[in-house]
């Protein structure tokens, strides 16, 4: 799992999560680089328009909601900062 968190493509995953998480990555890291075609290679391995509104959704989220965190200088356990697990 440090593996994943600490970089991503150092962990055998499909080319699709690959792209997923390029993207996910990018949005995260350099929203006003996102163009069409960044969309376009989700929809190229098979994520449907739905799952792409939810993968930009979900990341848009988590970045607000750190960021009104971050911003309000909340401290966090070591607990709280590893995240949920389900």
């Amino acid at each position: 799992m440090k593996k994943l968190i600490h970089d991503y493509r150092s962990v055998n995953l499909t080319n699709k999560m690959n792209d997923m998480l390029d993207y996910v990555y990018k949005l995260t890291k350099n929203p006003s680089e996102i163009k069409k075609n960044d969309v376009d290679v989700l929809r190229g391995v098979g994520f449907s328009e739905e799952d792409i509104l939810n993968i930009n959704l979900i990341t848009s989220y988590f970045n607000f909601v750190n960021r009104i965190a971050l911003g309000l200088g909340v401290e966090f356990s070591d607990d709280e900062a590893t995240g949920y697990m389900y």
